[in-house]
C-alpha cells in the first residue's frame, strides 16, 4: 500500500487541505447521487497527488489497462448472467427444468 505522507507533514498545508476538501465534497456528491461533480471533486485531489508523489503514480497509471480489463471482463461476465435472468424468468418452470434435464 501506498504511504503518500499526507498525515506525516511532507505536504504543505494548503494540499493537504485540497484533498481533504475534495475528497469530503466528492463523498457528499455520491451521496447526493451527483456522480460527474463527485468524478471531478475526486478528480481534483487526485491531481494534486499526483503533483506531490509523481512517480508512485507513475506505477499506477501503468497498470491502469491491466485494471480495465479485468473490470470489463466482469461486466461482460453480469452481462451475460442478467440476459439469462432475464430469459430464465420468462418461461415457465416446467420449461426450465426440461432444459436442465430434470
Amino acid at each position: 500500500m501506498f504511504r503518500w505522507g499526507i498525515r506525516g507533514g511532507n505536504m504543505d498545508g494548503w494540499k493537504k487541505a485540497v484533498v481533504a476538501g475534495s475528497v469530503g465534497a466528492a463523498t457528499v456528491l455520491f451521496l447526493k447521487r451527483k456522480y460527474p461533480a463527485g468524478v471531478l471533486a475526486t478528480g481534483v485531489g487526485l491531481a494534486v497527488l499526483a503533483s506531490e508523489f509523481p512517480e508512485k503514480f507513475e506505477g499506477v497509471r501503468r497498470s491502469l489497462p491491466e485494471y480495465f480489463g479485468r473490470a470489463m471482463q466482469v461486466m461482460e461476465m453480469a452481462a451475460r448472467a442478467g440476459k439469462r435472468i432475464t430469459e430464465a424468468a420468462g418461461r415457465s418452470a416446467h420449461e426450465a427444468w426440461e432444459e436442465i434435464g430434470g
